[in-house]
């Protein structure tokens, strides 16, 4: 019923303001992340409410609302979109991955450890993804873009891997929670909203989520260890509705996918410095961007990394393939495989 009245409201909306501008500049609707994020703030939103505009010459004119703001979850938006609701949507293949495993292949848990190996996987694995959004959800994906590195922030002390058996841990992929499985713990699904009250509450003795997503959330007001054992990169997408898309002229698609190029690439560059920035800012260490905080600093082992290593390729990678299928398997062995020298087989 809410998805209902939200999808109603939001198409009126979307309606009304297509009507009084029918004449005019086209009109993107999109829907972001979470305004608290800096990809939003520094990236999102200007590209919508500003950039397009400008680079256009005002042919074409932007709105993006962040889900957050309109009290939507991650699930939601690519179906909004398919309904036409919104235009355009930035999200997370891990929140679509209900529709079809096949959205987790670029971002599995665990399995790639630098960025650079990531975008290299993310382009490899586009065609894939492009594919799936056209059947699944009538969208033109037109962009893959990262989060800082996923790692685990507790509320009460852990200093290694082993401390994670038994553990309650937010995931908000299926990915994640294969990962959480194979280091002994609970994973428990919590809305990024939710989390400081599930951490405060004893919900989840820890969360997942990206290193400055957790810093300018403020996870630190109640999560006390910060454990920098990266087990994802939080990859995102933009896509928009097909009949949209093809609604554009063809000078306005090339327009958009070269201002997109440059937003992707901007995306990645950034990212690439977040890592050390909001680690020492939660840390209580040097901070430019806002108020330190005070969580203990608790860097992986070797042995931690091997642990993680194995669960990545024998329960992580293995589990994903018996989701997707054999020949989803294939497809991944052929595009993603060769780069990071591994092979998808159920067991």
């Amino acid at each position: 019923m809410k998805l209902k009245k939200i999808t109603t409201a939001l198409a009126g909306l979307a309606l009304s303001a297509s009507a009084v501008l029918a004449d005019g500049p086209v009109v993107l609707t999109a829907v972001g992340t979470w305004s608290s994020l800096t990809n939003f703030q520094k990236h999102e939103e200007p590209f919508f409410n500003t950039r397009l505009n400008a680079a256009s010459g005002g042919d074409i004119v932007g709105k993006i609302q962040s889900q957050s703001g309109l009290g939507l979850k991650g699930f939601e938006i690519m179906r909004l979109v398919k309904n036409g609701v919104f235009d355009f949507a930035f999200g997370l293949p891990g929140y679509v991955a209900a529709e079809n495993a096949i959205f987790e292949g670029a971002d599995l848990s665990s399995l790639t450890q630098d960025i650079d190996t990531q975008r290299k996987v993310s382009d490899a694995y586009f065609p894939t993804l492009e594919k799936a959004f056209e059947e699944i959800y009538n969208a033109k994906l037109l962009m893959l873009y990262p989060f800082p590195s996923q790692t685990l922030w507790c509320n009460g002390e852990v200093n290694g891997i082993a401390d994670l058996d038994g553990k309650k841990i937010r995931v908000y992929s299926t990915t994640l929670g294969d990962f959480v499985e194979g280091v002994g713990g609970t994973s428990v699904t919590v809305s990024f909203g939710e989390v400081i009250p599930a951490l405060e509450k004893g919900v989840v003795d820890c969360a997942i989520t990206g290193t400055m997503s957790a810093y300018t959330a403020k996870w630190n007001q109640v999560a006390t260890h910060a454990y920098t054992l990266r087990v994802g990169w939080g990859l995102a997408f933009g896509a928009m509705n097909m009949d949209k898309w093809n609604s554009l002229s063809a000078d306005q698609q090339a327009l958009m996918q070269s201002e997109i190029a440059t937003l992707t690439d901007a995306m990645w560059a950034e990212t690439a410095t977040e890592d050390d920035v909001a680690i020492s800012c939660i840390t209580g260490g040097a901070c430019k961007v806002g108020e330190a905080g005070s969580m203990t600093l608790v860097e992986p082992s070797k042995a931690d990394l091997k642990a993680r290593d194995a669960i990545a390729t024998d329960v992580v990678l293995a589990r994903w393939a018996e989701r997707c299928g054999e020949e989803c398997a294939a497809n991944w062995n052929a595009t993603v495989g060769p780069i990071l020298g591994l092979t998808a087989a159920a067991k």
